[in-house]
């Protein structure tokens, strides 16, 4: 499903904005907020949920309890009573459908951006190499990879396979060759001789693991030398991985800190991620009564997460997209905190904002957070 919304929804959306501005950091902006505006009304419905939920758990849980505190004995009738509550104010969960909803649409333009144009894509076969005696009586099984879409101009991408006819069990001093093609059949270095300058998408080989127990040549043909375990990679280029965008050196580029030397362009992505990750947490707090432990909470999490990201191998291209994404949700969150209440609602929220500290009380009592040992009492 991934693959399908990639290859048929966002890939021509990118097409059609990479036609319009010529530059692949812009065509990631514009297919970035298209997304983000065709999700508006889930990931608002999620925003919504969460923000009443937060109003109404503290009188919420104090019905509850005293439901079933009276109905202990009449378990028929607590259930109809909470069913009743849930009905007033809304089902905890109801914030998560929308989220999930999105999730595929998330993950499928996360898949998009990291694989070409934009990064060079890899093909990785796992190889068992076995005695020669014993391969003839196995069954060949025929391997076939993952497809991947790939660019071999601005606007010309084609699903490409690697496949292994003969598949992935080798005896030792058996040769085979691991073969690039279109869903078709056409071999991928075929489809590359029309095209002009076609030879910079050439296929690099390697062995990632078992290098001494096979060999790969620069056609992809494998050679196994010893039994074992071993690993093949074959890498595409990207057309746009080294192609740059205001101070991002290239789209493709990947780690905070390589070969002893700073990427500062990686280095200020996750510092915008960081943030404007923190900036919209703020704003989903606006309005509403001042919770020390949620503070902390929202102050500690981005914090955590750009660390983490510092040294999280993803490229340039899709931390450009996450800042995006961020001040997008940023913005969307804004807009939704003046909306208006419903009237039961708003009343509660007029009364916790009267009494700050009895609110705190309802929803947690202190700020400390809930991985906080609690304090000993003298």
């Amino acid at each position: 499903m991934i693959g399908y919304i990639s290859d048929n929804i966002l890939l021509p959306i990118l097409d059609f904005f990479y036609g319009l501005v010529p530059s692949y950091g812009l065509a990631i902006v514009a297919l970035t907020v298209v997304i983000r505006l065709a999700l508006f009304p889930l990931s608002a419905g999620s925003i919504r949920s969460a923000r009443r939920m937060r109003i109404a758990q503290p009188a919420m849980k104090k019905r509850q309890d005293e439901i079933k505190s009276r109905y202990a004995k009449d378990p028929q009738k607590q259930q109809e009573e909470l069913g009743k509550v849930m009905k007033e104010f809304g089902n905890p969960l109801s914030g998560c459908l929308p989220l999930l909803v999105q999730m595929p649409i998330l993950f499928a333009l996360f898949a998009t951006l990291r694989g070409s144009p934009f990064a060079d894509v890899p093909y990785l076969v796992n190889l068992k190499v076995l005695p020669s005696d014993q391969i003839a009586a196995i069954e060949p099984k025929p391997f076939t990879s993952s497809k991947h879409s790939i660019f071999i101009s601005e606007t010309k991408h084609f699903p490409v396979i690697a496949s292994l006819p003969s598949g992935t069990k080798l005896g030792v001093g058996d040769k085979t060759q691991i073969k690039l093609q279109t869903l078709t059949g056409e071999s991928f270095t075929s489809r590359l001789s029309g095209v002009e300058g076609g030879t910079k998408f050439t296929p690099t080989w390697s062995v990632t693991k078992g290098d001494d127990l096979v060999k790969v040549s620069a056609d992809g043909t494998v050679q196994a030398l010893a039994e074992g375990d071993a690993t093949v990679q074959g890498k595409i280029p990207g057309l746009a991985a080294q192609s740059g965008f205001l101070f991002i050196k290239a789209l493709g580029q990947v780690g905070f800190y390589v070969d002893g030397e700073i990427n500062w362009d990686i280095a200020i992505l996750v510092g915008g991620f960081g943030l404007t990750l923190l900036v919209s947490q703020v704003l989903s707090g606006r309005g509403l009564p001042a919770n020390p432990q949620q503070s902390t909470a929202n102050k500690i999490t981005p914090v955590m997460i750009t660390g983490m990201f510092l040294f999280f191998p993803l490229p340039a291209g899709v931390l450009l997209y996450m800042v995006i994404a961020n001040i997008f949700q940023a913005g969307q969150t804004f807009l939704l905190s003046r909306e208006a209440l419903p009237e039961n609602l708003q009343k509660i929220l007029n009364d916790q904002l009267s009494k700050p500290a009895l609110a705190t009380e309802a929803i947690g009592g202190s700020d400390r957070l809930p991985f906080e040992p609690k304090k000993r009492s003298k």
